[in-house]
């Protein structure tokens, strides 16, 4: 039986003709390497333009839910479309839809970290494209990764156990997420401790294991931490903090005790060095030898603090990480390393390794077991892995130390400018110590009247902002974090938030 088609098979003669749509063998249309030279240069003039004007947009969408559905096809084209179209949609569709996190107006939430080697570094990634769960999977990912991160340790001048260096049992590892870094952990610590219990007492099962387990951090820590405990199906109490927000050892202590005489088993705490509310730092000095007395697992969670500790003046308030069994920040947050860069360490390997190692024959290569080397895809959730290391690389060889010091040094100095603004300003309270780039403040007055005030900041789109609740107060959060931010546009922050204060309190009399 023969079918009948409308295309002609000998079109053409049997050659493709550029152009015929009628030809069934023909190639879509690709972009070769010349247009992608020519593409590439457009592609970088273009950020360039957008992050040298990103001052002059406004640096909160004006738009509502579902805005963007109504202004795209509702199905992919079936044939190409240009790339001059693409770029002219990028700035019709997208950008309207875009929250400017690296506008010097953006004060919200804490820094994106973001620079132009780490850019080049993304680009180099995307080209090389290999997925680098194990060493052989591509050896230089593997290997810039472990020596990266011992770079960045020592940096940090974490206590040696936790490099890997030729032969140490320790190592690093770029997580997606501080989220991830302390589910890891988690993950760890209770297989850990269920082995440690079932090797003294074989009868035991998991499960009754899994039922007494429980795990403590601040009532500052992160959601995600909370998270964490709830992914690995354990209990996670919160320890009440002390007046300046911080973890102390004495209420870790009451707590673990009194869940001891109900025959819990205390086995995981998150210490947070720079809490998401305020900034605040859990006393490492305390908790950690409650921990290891306890033969209970210690994770730092310093996501947005860490950044800090590689200037000397900074670098106290990671004293005690001597204790904790793993350490976690995120370079991706303030030390110029694009998304997603979440540095985490461990003293001993073989306990995050241990936990989720599996090794069917198609991942298995000659040199895994020389160790020598490591194979990535032990140490996260994800098997693949990008080639992230090369943003680390890029950045600390194109900065420098000393040029990420003072470029952490710079943030810190205007958020203390800020700091000093409000001082003078008798209507305001600061709410929490400044220490870093964050300051907490609010107008003296009731939770309503700082909510209006919010609303009157964001609602006018020219600085952006996000609120936390201290204890009872609702209080404004203001965070240095582009990197071209500068005391002008902090000065201009205040005196916008200032003549707000003065509108809305004088509505308030009205």
């Amino acid at each position: 039986m023969v079918i009948a088609s409308s295309v002609p098979f000998n079109c053409h003669g049997g050659e493709e003709r550029e152009g015929c749509l009628s030809c069934p063998w023909r190639s879509p249309r690709t972009m070769n390497s010349s247009e992608f030279r020519r593409r590439g240069k457009e592609m970088t003039d273009f950020v360039a333009d957008y992050l040298d004007g990103i001052e002059g947009r406004q640096v909160y969408p004006d738009v509502q839910p579902g805005y963007l559905r109504s202004l795209v096809p509702s199905t992919a084209p079936e044939e190409p479309d240009t790339f001059e179209d693409i770029i002219n949609d990028v700035e019709r569709i997208i950008m309207p839809g875009v929250t400017h996190w690296h506008s010097p107006y953006f004060f919200a939430y804490f820094p994106s970290a973001n620079s132009y080697p780490a850019m080049l570094a993304d680009m180099l990634c995307g080209a090389i494209g290999c997925i680098g769960f194990s060493w052989a999977a591509s050896p230089a990912c593997t290997e810039l990764e472990t020596v990266m991160m011992d770079w960045l340790g020592k940096m940090l001048k974490l206590p040696e156990a936790f490099l890997a260096g030729e032969a140490g049992e320790g190592g690093g590892v770029i997580q997606g997420s501080a989220s991830e870094a302390t589910l890891m952990a988690l993950l760890a610590a209770r297989t850990k401790v269920t082995r440690r219990l079932q090797a003294a007492s074989p009868g035991l099962t998991q499960g009754a294991i899994m039922e007494k387990l429980v795990a403590y951090s601040s009532d500052q820590a992160h959601s995600s931490v909370e998270r964490a405990g709830l992914i690995g199906g354990v209990k996670m109490k919160s320890i009440p903090s002390d007046g300046k927000f911080a973890m102390r050892g004495s209420a870790l202590q009451e707590a673990m005790e009194r869940d001891k005489a109900e025959g819990l088993i205390p086995f995981f705490v998150v210490a947070t060095l720079g809490t998401t509310s305020c900034c605040s730092f859990d006393s490492l000095l305390e908790v950690g030898p409650i921990c290891n007395k306890e033969d209970v697992w210690l994770h730092i969670d310093a996501a947005y603090a860490g950044s800090s500790f590689i200037c000397p003046e900074f670098r106290h308030l990671l004293n005690g990480v001597e204790f904790a069994d793993s350490f976690n920040f995120n370079p991706h947050k303030w030390l110029l390393v694009n998304f997603d860069c979440s540095a985490m360490w461990v003293k001993k390997r073989t306990d995050l390794i241990g936990a989720f190692k599996l090794d069917p024959v198609y991942l298995k290569h000659s040199h895994q077991d020389s160790g020598l080397i490591t194979d990535y895809r032990h140490w996260q959730l994800p098997l693949g892995r990008r080639f992230r290391s090369l943003k680390m690389w890029f950045v600390f060889r194109m900065y420098g130390v000393k040029g990420l010091q003072a470029y952490i040094r710079k943030h810190v100095q205007l958020a203390h400018e800020f700091e000093h603004l409000l001082h003078q300003d008798p209507r305001f309270e600061i709410c929490a110590e400044v220490t870093l780039g964050l300051v907490c403040f609010r107008l003296k007055g009731s939770n309503k009247l700082n909510e209006a005030l919010l609303e009157r900041i964001n609602g006018t789109k020219k600085i952006h902002l996000v609120p936390c609740h201290l204890r009872d107060k609702f209080v404004l959060r203001f965070a240095i974090c582009s990197r071209t931010v500068e005391s002008a546009h902090v000065r201009l922050a205040w005196e916008h938030i200032s003549q707000l204060a003065s509108d809305l309190l004088g509505a308030e009399k009205e």
